[in-house]
């Protein structure tokens, strides 16, 4: 086969790849974990704030092999991993490479990449093994927990048909072909026998799966695989277990979370509160931040209450656009001017309506708030 001439039209907004990791680290790495160092390599001098669900989104991951690619990275010591008082991951910190595989100095080639608290159930390496002294600097990071791989078998043309003539598969792969839009493929149908013989799927929560995936535009069965995958790792085994666990990972959910000046995990509640709002009322984006901030100016305590007093207020108010938001706050101020101080609240029944930022009685809000 002829040479190639590798050529480029121009060397502007590029991202620079230090030659040792093609020569030393990229060939042992996987493809995850070859996207993941890249991606965050590129990250570097775009001072963006970075995410683990944006990762595993870019590259049609799951979170859990977002987090094992930046654990494979902090073992050979390409990166160090940044946390805060309450062991969140706030930065990623990008080593220089020198001569000398598993061995770089720690010297950054640029200021660390922040990264948005979140629930990334990464953990910070004990204190010996991060900075180390004397001797026990040369060892490298303990290994992670390990996590069960759930091993795929390579199912025999006999074993399909078997899966195939089985009462309950029928209903299975009608919901999966409904779901994907199309017939499926023999491969795709091990991958559903996969489900319900090594990870023992039941139908319902291979179900969920399915729309999850779905809903998200993931159509590829690798994708559907590693949330499968993923899930059984977490010890799922119903849909509504899923339901909570893939709230948590949502981005809404973390958006408004900071929004509302939350860190770490959102519990059971907190997303309870989320999705009623994004789900039931189906406001847009934009309203819910603009009660948010109103909620921020307002208290720094019971903070999802108070955004759930206005939100719902507005919802009851047909509001559903930001422009209308105006509208009722110009109805308010008129009700406001008409009634009795002592009435102002009782008179709407919801304690929590219309907060303008200047004009609300916040501290009658709050303390009737925490009466309750």
């Amino acid at each position: 086969m002829a040479s190639l001439t590798i050529y480029q039209d121009s060397p502007m907004d590029v991202t620079i790849v230090p030659n040792l990791f093609i020569d030393e680290y990229m060939k042992d790495a996987n493809d995850a974990q070859i996207k993941v160092y890249l991606y965050l390599l590129r990250m570097t001098h775009s001072r963006q704030a970075i995410s683990i669900p944006g990762i595993a989104d870019q590259f049609n991951h799951t979170e859990k092999d977002v987090l094992r690619s930046l654990k494979y990275w902090e073992k050979h010591r390409l990166l160090d991993l940044d946390y805060d008082g309450e062991k969140n991951l706030v930065g990623i910190h990008i080593r220089g490479l020198a001569p000398g595989k598993d061995t770089p100095p720690a010297v950054s080639c640029d200021s660390p990449i922040p990264v948005p608290p979140s629930a990334t159930g990464l953990q910070p390496a004990p204190a010996a093994a991060q900075k180390g002294t004397g001797a026990s600097a040369k060892e490298p990071l303990s290994e992670p927990p390990a996590i069960p791989t759930f091993e795929k078998p390579v199912y025999s043309a006999d074993q399909l048909k078997a899966f195939k003539e089985r009462q309950d598969t029928a209903q299975l792969l009608f919901i999966a072909e409904s779901y994907i839009g199309k017939p499926l493929t023999p491969s795709e149908m091990k991958t559903i026998l996969y489900f319900t013989d090594v990870l023992h799927f039941s139908e319902d929560l291979t179900d969920y799966l399915l729309q999850y995936c779905v809903g998200r535009g993931k159509k590829d069965f690798k994708y559907i695989e590693k949330v499968a995958v993923n899930w059984a790792a977490e010890g799922i085994t119903t849909p509504r277990e899923a339901r909570q666990y893939s709230s948590r990972y949502d981005k809404n959910v973390y958006t408004i979370m900071n929004e509302l000046g939350k860190s770490g995990s959102p519990t059971g509640k907190e997303v309870e509160y989320i999705n009623r709002w994004i789900k039931e009322y189906a406001f847009p984006m934009d309203v819910i931040f603009e009660a948010c901030q109103r909620t921020v100016l307002a208290t720094d305590k019971h903070r999802f209450e108070y955004a759930e007093g206005i939100l719902s207020s507005w919802k009851a108010q047909n509001v559903h656009h930001k422009s209308d938001i105006r509208k009722a706050d110009a109805l308010y101020q008129q009700k406001r001017k008409s009634a009795p101080a002592q009435e102002r609240i009782r008179q709407t029944g919801n304690r929590f309506n219309q907060f303008t930022q200047n004009t609300y009685d916040f501290d009658a809000l709050e303390q009737e708030l925490l009466s309750n």
